[in-house]
């Protein structure tokens, strides 16, 4: 039977801000645990075995609210992201004829809901048993107009631990106006164990024949570009620091890996977005979802001037995302699958990670 443990986080910081802050821990019948606090919704740490047993904390973060809160480049450690996740082109769009403009806070475009989105602000959160496992469920209302975006949005997402060692995580959202939605998870992973190195050397499978170029400000151009020939297939899995320092102008661009990919699938159900394998510790991470693409991101902006909960810093290409969504600046380009939300409509999906080992 899965375990709750809920506590105070941060009990030396004396802002009543802070006095709803809480950390919940689940734990299954094999031993995995995940740590979630209602600050950001956050994922603080994912402790999973290797292929001896052993277990290891493999998401980066950190042990207290006020680093997060403090934290250089604000990096979205375990965050949800929203209510937008990824770029929007110029911190504009138009939607049923009228305009409206969000913060610039990735210039000169709008990143990740903006200034204070919902990686930055206290849900109200809850445990409760389920016939997959147990779960935390956090709720967010976003008023109309926060951050820029039209309509009241009522958001719950769900994180259950299952005791076949996966974190399902369920995102249901309504509005009150037409409205941009794209919530994605933004935990950052290294297998070996957070702060163990890069991740170079993880094997990454990702199910895409085609990806999002994009300009040098990581805005797609709208093409949707074959993968095969470049770097940036994976659909036969390859050392993510294989083919990472090629003279490619996509790489250039991002830095490395900071790239949408346009998941194979058929149908709206569950699909296979990518498979990860470190080699050393045997640990395998698979990422399904009902979303149409994941972004790839490789940690390309660490550079290890944070340290994280082991006291280790977080060095360049420390750590991988994986962030399933709808494909970034869609509400400026029409072609892409829409992200609009319109009330008397839920906006609801599904992305499930499933640990295990392999020999």
């Amino acid at each position: 039977m899965a375990v709750f443990v809920a506590s105070p986080v941060m009990a030396d910081v004396q802002q009543a801000d802070f006095d709803s802050i809480r950390l919940y821990t689940l734990k299954n019948s094999s031993g995995m645990e995940i740590s979630v606090t209602n600050f950001g919704a956050i994922i603080t740490s994912i402790k999973v075995p290797d292929r001896d047993g052993k277990f290891d904390d493999v998401a980066l973060g950190y042990d207290s609210v006020d680093k997060y809160i403090n934290a250089v480049d604000k990096p979205y450690f375990g965050a949800v992201v929203g209510r937008y996740g990824n770029r929007i082109a110029e911190g504009t769009f138009k939607l049923d004829g009228q305009t409206y403009t969000l913060a610039k806070n990735n210039p000169p475009n709008h990143l990740h809901g903006g200034i204070i989105g919902f990686d930055k602000v206290v849900w109200n959160a809850e445990t409760k048993s389920t016939d997959r496992g147990d779960a935390v469920v956090l709720r967010y209302t976003a008023k109309d107009m926060e951050e820029g975006y039209p309509g009241k949005l009522d958001v719950t997402v769900t994180y259950t631990l299952t005791n076949d060692n996966e974190v399902i995580i369920d995102y249901h959202a309504t509005t009150t106006k037409a409205t941009p939605v794209n919530l994605t998870q933004h935990t950052y992973f290294n297998l070996k164990g957070e702060g163990r190195g890069t991740i170079l050397d993880h094997e990454l499978l990702i199910n895409a024949k085609r990806f999002t170029p994009v300009d040098e400000t990581l805005i797609p151009t709208g093409e949707l570009a074959p993968v095969s020939g470049t770097p940036f297939d994976f659909t036969e899995a390859k050392a993510i620091g294989r083919d990472i320092g090629q003279d490619h102008q996509q790489l250039k661009f991002g830095l490395g890996y900071d790239h949408n990919f346009v998941l194979d699938r058929e149908g709206k159900g569950m699909a296979l977005a990518a498979r990860v394998h470190e080699p050393i510790s045997g640990r395998v991470l698979e990422v399904t979802t009902t979303e149409p693409g994941v972004q790839f991101y490789c940690g390309n902006f660490l550079d290890g001037r944070l340290t994280g909960k082991s006291g280790q810093p977080y060095v360049h290409r420390g750590g991988f995302c994986l962030e399933t969504q709808h494909f970034p600046d869609s509400p400026n380009q029409p072609e892409y699958p829409s992200t609009i939300l319109r009330p008397g409509k839920a906006y609801e999906t599904t992305t499930k990670w499933k640990f295990t080992v392999k020999e």
